[in-house]
């Protein structure tokens, strides 16, 4: 007969330890033939990231070997690491950022020169030319304080030093050849917008000297483009959400406008944070397998662009991402509430043919598994907003009749992203010790269309707050959570949403911001340049708009806290410096108020390594015990803290 505990003191088999051991992320699929590659980020490595390899007829392997690493730091965030052309992989090298080539037997050796400065010339996002002789790929200069992003063409053999093929504006992405190898698409961005807010794809005729006849196709300040790519049959086709959803396009014949694919009130892509997202591929017959998303959820079939047929395979899965047709099928890195990611082999009719590899090789038993539920709930300005629900579960306890548990409100990064409805053992962490948890798709999230994801705009810290705020608000109006025992936390922009709650706010009885912003204008003023005018669509011009960034600041108004904290903090992050961090611990301690500050160095923006993975989520846990009153089963060590009672 099952224990009955106190919720938040339920054991568990889910333990922090078990979050990275055996385990791995897995993304980036790219398909060459019969040959699938993919990507996998190792935390028991400390966070190597490893090409890997399979073909029918034999298992997966390594293709880069320690300590060798794919891995872009081009707009900090990366992506777009490694490409291949047959049996030839390039990638780039953490270590150094330089690009290289690895030949079947050989060792990789460098195609871009030594840089004047170590790391100071990137590379991500490359193609090799159909004729396999030069490689076109977004390159990014860091000069005496100057970054300088441009697309350049290199020697496949590494000859010679890169050209130049297109520059001028601030940001590129995606330059991709035509089938003939005679055109080049791109696309380019300039400041202030961001690739979600508005991108211009452009196309030229290619020559030995460079490029000739470049033209716009689509795109402007009010329309995001996402993923150009060509059809077999030299046909380009986009993704666009001029008609305010991310839908799919494709060159018309002649006219060179813009024709509509199977258009919907639905998604077919995401936030371009990184490079070499792939939510469509062609098939031999000139089919496209797509993916498209709806209030989270994800399905995947194939389009038929000459009839506009778009038929839903039925899969078992609800999240799909780095998609790739393979024969008359698919492969993608897929998941659902009840299975972690895996890269999975898809056959021409949808039925799964292959699981070629599992983020984890054992699955954790179901009875520990709370499902995401979408939820949709009322918020500001008589609007709604959306989440994703988690009940406590856990077979081996009972919970008490007299007790409703107490919630955690995640608030993800970005902000402009989205929360995932794909299995985690970091929420099941949570729910399988008699935590709720909501994950809350804010204001200003994608995945709901362009209006959804512009709530945000000058509104960064507030309809993101209040979003978090009224989802906890409905679960305790529903009686499905303790009122008195609601806890927040986040990552990066969550972390903002999270300090800003417990400082304007007070409904919440903790918190825990992982490398969160705690001063937007110091932000504002000292990010890398991909996000340096990110700041204002989501708050306002700066310096223009000091004012508002400071009453948006959490550090100036620490002694408003409402709630004990902790904080935790890579010391190597670009993208949010510690120094962000270090003031907030500084005014949490003149100010006598309760927090912890845990911090790691070798880390940077998100946490790769295993022990730093297992000690924040354990000091964590223990931070919530001593906060909201339970006993952990786990043996934890305590983390320093200051200010806590006894």
């Amino acid at each position: 007969m099952a224990d009955a505990r106190p919720y938040g003191s339920w054991p568990s088999p889910i333990t922090a330890r078990s979050l990275v051991e055996q385990a791995v992320s897995l993304g980036q699929v790219e398909v060459d033939g019969e040959r699938v590659y993919w990507l996998e980020g190792r935390p028991s490595e400390g966070g190597r990231q490893v090409v890997v390899s399979w073909a029918p007829g034999s298992e997966h392997r390594d293709v880069l070997t320690a300590p060798w690493t794919a891995r872009t730091t081009v707009h900090e965030y990366g992506g777009g690491a490694y490409f291949v052309d047959g049996d030839t992989v390039f990638f780039s090298h953490f270590a150094d950022q330089r690009l290289y080539r690895l030949d079947p037997g050989g060792e990789p050796r460098p195609l871009t020169p030594e840089p004047p400065v170590p790391m100071a010339y990137r590379y991500a996002d490359g193609r090799v030319s159909p004729d396999g002789r030069r490689i076109a790929c977004v390159r990014e200069r860091h000069v005496d304080g100057v970054v300088i992003n441009d697309v350049v063409a290199i020697d496949a053999d590494g000859v010679g030093e890169p050209s130049v093929l297109v520059d001028g504006a601030d940001f590129f992405s995606a330059p991709r050849f035509s089938p003939d190898g005679r055109r080049i698409a791109w696309l380019c961005w300039c400041h202030p917008h961001m690739p979600w807010d508005g991108t211009e794809l452009w196309m030229a005729e290619v020559d030995d000297g460079g490029l000739a006849g470049a033209e716009r196709v689509a795109g402007g300040p009010e329309e995001s483009i996402s993923q150009p790519r060509w059809s077999p049959g030299g046909v380009l086709h986009w993704i666009s959400d001029r008609t305010g959803w991310w839908n799919l396009y494709s060159l018309g014949d002649g006219d060179g406008e813009a024709r509509p694919l199977a258009p919907m009130e639905a998604e077919f892509s995401g936030p371009d944070w990184v490079f070499g997202q792939s939510t469509y591929s062609f098939l031999g017959d000139g089919r496209i397998v797509v993916s498209w998303s709806h209030q989270a959820l994800t399905s995947i079939g194939v389009l038929d662009p000459r009839s506009a047929q778009l038929t839903r395979w039925n899969v078992p899965y609800t999240v799909i991402g780095s998609l790739h047709g393979y024969g008359d099928g698919a492969v993608a890195v897929a998941a659902s509430a009840t299975e972690e990611p895996a890269v999975v082999r898809f056959d021409g009719d949808g039925r799964v043919a292959d699981v070629l590899r599992r983020s984890r090789p054992t699955a954790v038993d179901p009875g520990y598994i709370s499902a995401a539920k979408p939820i949709e709930f009322a918020t500001e300005n008589g609007q709604t907003a959306y989440a994703l629900w988690y009940e406590p579960a856990n077979k081996d306890v009972q919970a008490p009749s007299d007790e409703r548990p107490p919630l955690i409100v995640m608030s993800h990064g970005g902000p402009t992203a989205s929360a995932s409805a794909a299995l985690s053992l970091s929420t099941q962490f949570w729910t399988s010790r008699g935590f709720a948890v909501v994950d809350v798709n804010y204001g200003g999230s994608t995945g709901y269309g362009r209006a959804y994801r512009q709530r945000l705009q000058g509104q960064w810290g507030i309809v993101d707050v209040d979003d978090c705020i009224n989802a906890a608000r409905h679960l305790v109006a529903e009686g499905l959570v303790d009122e008195r025992r609601l806890a927040i936390r986040g990552g990066s922009a969550g972390g903002y949403t999270t300090l800003c709650v417990l400082t304007f706010r007070d409904q919440f009885s903790a918190g825990a911001s992982y490398f969160g912003v705690a001063d937007a204008e110091a932000l504002a003023k000292e990010t890398h340049k991909f996000e340096s005018r990110y700041l204002d669509g989501l708050i306002g011009p700066y310096p223009e708009a000091k004012d508002v960034y400071y009453e948006r600041s959490p550090i100036h108004f620490a002694d408003q806290l409402s709630a004990p904290l902790i904080l935790f903090q890579g010391l190597e992050d670009k993208v949010v410096p510690p120094e962000q961090a270090e003031v907030m611990v500084e005014a949490l301690r003149m100010r006598g108020l309760p927090f912890a500050y845990v911090a790691f160095e070798g880390e940077q923006h998100g946490f790769r390594k295993a022990e730093t993975i297992v000690r924040a989520v354990e000091a964590e846990l223990w931070f919530y015990g001593r906060v909201l009153g339970f006993e952990p089963a786990d043996q934890v060590e305590p983390v320093p803290a200051e200010n806590l009672p006894a």
